[in-house]
């Protein structure tokens, strides 16, 4: 089921909302980037930085199946998603933890938080309009830091049609000038491993 739900919304592609929405509905996941080694090497990284940045509440936006959430230690979490396949798995898995809130997209009223989140999300936004929505979204919604896990190069390569690589650092320095990037936490993070995140890599930014 898992894998009808992967491939068969690429058989009649029309976007990447409507592919996200048929891709759980039809009993697919989040995608090798939610679990094994590269959830870890997320997990440890934003554990971290909300520990040390002594961080109270979290927004993400893409929550998707809750797999990575499971490593996550956050004080107060809101996941946001545009499947109410993804909410609903999600409001279940996580039924006990008061801590955790989960709603659509099309229920977001502007929320904010003290770290948004956005993790295996953008590059899967072809769409010039829904890709600069989303990150207008996502740092308007933030008073003090964003954290983005992406590919960050652009590339006009031939790929799968729910797969669009971007230069986000150079649109983030553009759009968004009242934040700056933290290259020294970055830094100070283990390099990823490529083969399991196709040169994906995590941009820190703080509300100046």
């Amino acid at each position: 089921m898992k894998f009808l739900g992967k491939w068969f919304p690429l058989l009649s592609f029309k976007g990447s909302g409507d592919y996200w929405r048929r891709r759980y509905r039809y009993g697919g996941d989040s995608g090798v980037g939610s679990g094994g080694q590269s959830a870890r090497y997320k997990a440890d990284a934003l554990n971290r930085f909300v520990a040390d940045r002594d961080i109270g509440s979290i927004i993400e936006f893409g929550c998707g199946d809750g797999r990575q959430l499971e490593l996550a230690r956050y004080p107060q979490y809101l996941g946001v998603d545009i499947s109410p396949e993804a909410v609903a798995l999600c409001r279940g898995k996580f039924r006990a933890d008061a801590r955790k809130a989960f709603m659509l997209l099309d229920e977001f009223q502007s929320q904010r938080a003290e770290l948004t989140l956005s993790l295996d999300v953008i590059f899967h936004l072809v769409e010039d309009e829904v890709y600069h929505d989303y990150l207008e979204r996502l740092f308007a919604s933030t008073t003090r830091y964003v954290a983005i896990y992406s590919t960050v190069t652009e590339s006009s390569r031939k790929t799968l049609p729910h797969v669009r690589h971007r230069g986000v650092a150079d649109d983030v320095a553009r759009w968004f000038p009242n934040f700056a990037r933290l290259h020294d936490y970055e830094a100070s993070l283990p390099v990823p491993g490529d083969d399991w995140d196709n040169g994906a890599r995590f941009l820190f930014y703080a509300r100046t």
